[in-house]
């Protein structure tokens, strides 16, 4: 039934003890959005019914932690790589171990499934790929030249790629039928932890520890776009189905990036934690996260979700630009072309001819099987999901009533999507010493947004001058009565003080100007904020924030008081500025200004260390004096809404 009043647009769905020991990694099923696998310091691979509090299955066989986890497309088989080096297929159906492969000298870091052919492919802390015939149960291929370990691997939708990212900060792309490398993207500058190919066409996106996730074009193989650096690394992307955007699973939030030109259509708060895997099933974004031997999984309504726009990152702009009609044009590369034969095999076929050529293993394999077994927990769930009776091809149920949301005035609910997945992120010393009084930073959550009325805000596209009415010159107006010399003295009234105006800002602007030319960007942000005339301001931040490197800590406690008079200002374009100021130094200085906040015992005295403690103190109170403004404009509809709890979420890093 659905809710009668306003519901919730993301919420936390459950959070269970899914294991004995720790929990190292999980997986959900993409096919179905409804099935989920999870691997620990146990040993043992379990699966679960999403929203489901019971364990379906749980399967045994590893003698080491189990590293990794992968669905087959189909779901109906489960791969797991574990921390000797060596993998074991589950036939989720039949219940059973299907095939053990060993050959990595190191552990498995990653996994994925051939999506037609019987194949499955492997990456290690060895550096080594390898692929794997899952019929003859051996290595058909091991493609090397990754120097460090590989963390993550995708076939691309024909099939006839594979990309592979690792800790070396390269995503290297391979030609299976070739059996050679095609190309290699090294602009990252961190480890690269997942790469995704668009679903239908000749793009690749990548995500890194370098906070950023970049954008590959696989016909002329350059990059296409960088987005804005986050504020975490970035663990878990997910192409929406249609391929019109990307979903990015941050701490503790969910961005929404187009890549053509780079922008983020949409920054919503989720209480997640690190989201380890992303899926979509009745337009309906499910995450999970793990922490501990504990499991979440989470909701978020795509529905209201903003996934198309011509908003430029790092921009607000107009509400109305949001409901334009989206113009459908040609695809700008080439679509994927999937073959129509290899996947049409009937499953019953392939897995006789698994079993057939599995009663040729060796001794010591086949001692490996049988240590393996598939424990149903939950008979009912199990024929639910893995034996339909009125199922012709086997699936897990569509179920394509999404997840009920809940109400957004649900106290309980609330109460339950507070529970923040500690991030797994080691805080620095400083900060655990913090006091809790002293840093009160807290991020209002997605469900509560706050409903306050703002005052009117003069946008950037406007069709008629500000202030100006047309009205006034018409012939029906009292002007029609005045003659000719009155009307024009009428009409040109303030224009002597409108010129007193703005020759007074250029005299300011070329005081400004050639202070800067001297290379005294300190003196002279000091020198226009001392004029205390905003439109100056303005300008001087918008050169600045087109070059992040020219930002320095001593310009935060001089250039954050004017933020905050940006932040409130009624025009749209000053509130612009604000934000993207606000965010590039928290971006850059947000964990030194934290750590620097206590005074550590240090021999002798350190002057250089003294003041950079006083800036950072005094930067911390002027960005505390912002939290209220930036509480009250969370709540705001659209890309300014946006902009504001994507600053919140940035302010939560000092707690």
């Amino acid at each position: 039934m659905a809710a009668s009043g306003p519901t919730k647009i993301a919420w936390k769905l459950q959070e269970f003890v899914a294991h004995a020991g720790n929990v190292t990694c999980l997986v959900l099923g993409k096919n179905s959005g409804r099935l989920l696998a999870t691997g620990g310091e146990d040993c043992r691979v379990n699966l679960w019914s999403v929203s489901k509090p019971n364990c379906v299955m749980s399967l045994t066989g590893h003698n080491t932690p189990v590293e990794c986890i992968q669905f087959k497309d189909s779901e109906e088989l489960v791969v797991a790589g574990s921390r000797s080096g060596s993998l074991r297929i589950w036939d989720l159906e039949a219940a059973k171990i299907l095939r053990t492969l060993s050959g990595h000298k190191a552990n498995i870091c990653s996994l994925d499934f051939h999506p037609f052919g019987e194949f499955v492919a492997s990456g290690s802390m060895d550096t080594n790929v390898k692929l794997w015939d899952i019929r003859r149960k051996g290595c058909v291929m091991t493609y090397k030249g990754h120097t460090n370990a590989v963390r993550c691997l995708r076939f691309s939708p024909d099939g006839r790629w594979i990309a592979a990212a690792g800790d070396d900060s390269t995503v290297k792309l391979w030609d299976l039928s070739a059996a050679k490398i095609l190309t290699e993207f090294t602009d990252h500058t961190g480890p690269v932890n997942i790469v995704e190919f668009h679903p239908n066409e000749y793009l690749l996106a990548s995500g890194s520890s370098d906070r950023t996730i970049k954008f590959w074009d696989l016909e002329k193989f350059k990059m296409v776009s960088c987005t804005e650096v986050e504020s975490t690394p970035v663990r878990s992307i997910l192409f929406n189905p249609d391929g019109c955007c990307l979903y990015s699973g941050s701490q503790d939030s969910l961005h929404v990036y187009g890549w053509e030109p780079p922008r983020c259509f949409d920054v919503l708060p989720v209480n997640w934690g690190r989201a380890a895997d992303l899926c979509i099933c009745s337009n309906q974004l499910i995450g999970a996260s793990f922490n501990q031997v504990t499991v979440s999984t989470f909701v978020v309504d795509l529905n209201r979700v903003k996934k198309t726009g011509s908003i430029v990152q790092g921009t607000v702009e107009d509400e109305k630009l949001f409901n334009l009609p989206v113009m459908k044009v040609a695809a700008l590369r080439r679509n994927y072309e999937r073959p129509l034969t290899t996947c049409n095999r009937p499953q019953s076929k392939v897995k006789e001819e698994l079993e057939n050529e599995g009663k040729n293993q060796s001794a010591e394999e086949e001692k490996d099987d049988k240590e393996s077994t598939a424990e149903i927990r939950n008979p009912e769930e199990y024929k639910e999901i893995f034996q339909p009776q009125n199922a012709i091809a086997r699936t897990p149920p569509r179920r394509t009533d999404p997840f009920p949301a809940p109400p957004e005035d649900d106290t309980t609910s609330v109460k339950e999507s507070e529970k923040v997945t500690p991030p797994t992120e080691v805080p620095s010393p400083a900060l655990k010493r913090l006091q809790a009084d002293q840093l009160s930073f807290h991020p209002s959550a997605a469900s509560t947004p706050n409903n306050r009325p703002e005052a009117p805000i003069i946008p950037i596209a406007k069709n008629e001058p500000i202030g100006l009415k047309a009205a006034d010159f018409l012939p029906n107006n009292k002007l029609a009565d005045l003659n000719d010399e009155d009307a024009m003295s009428q009409i040109q009234k303030g224009h002597d003080t409108m010129c007193v105006v703005l020759k007074s800002r250029f005299k300011n602007l070329d005081t400004v100007r050639a202070v800067w030319t001297t290379g005294d960007i300190k003196t002279s942000i000091d020198s226009a904020v001392t004029m205390n005339d905003l439109a100056i301001i303005v300008d001087i931040l918008n050169i600045i924030n087109l070059k992040p490197a020219l930002w320095k800590l001593d310009l935060c406690p001089s250039i954050i008081p004017p933020i905050d008079k940006l932040l409130q200002s009624k025009y749209e374009s000053y509130v612009q500025t604000g934000c993207t100021s606000l965010k590039l130094i928290l971006q850059r200085f947000g964990l030194l200004i934290a750590d620097n906040l206590v005074t550590l015992p240090s021999i002798g005295v350190d002057i250089t260390r003294e003041e950079r403690h006083q800036k950072c103190k005094l930067c911390y109170k002027q960005l505390k004096n912002l939290l209220p403004i930036l509480q009250s404009k969370a709540g705001m509809p659209g890309r300014q809404g946006s902009a504001f709890r994507e600053l919140q979420l940035l302010m939560a890093a000092f707690e």
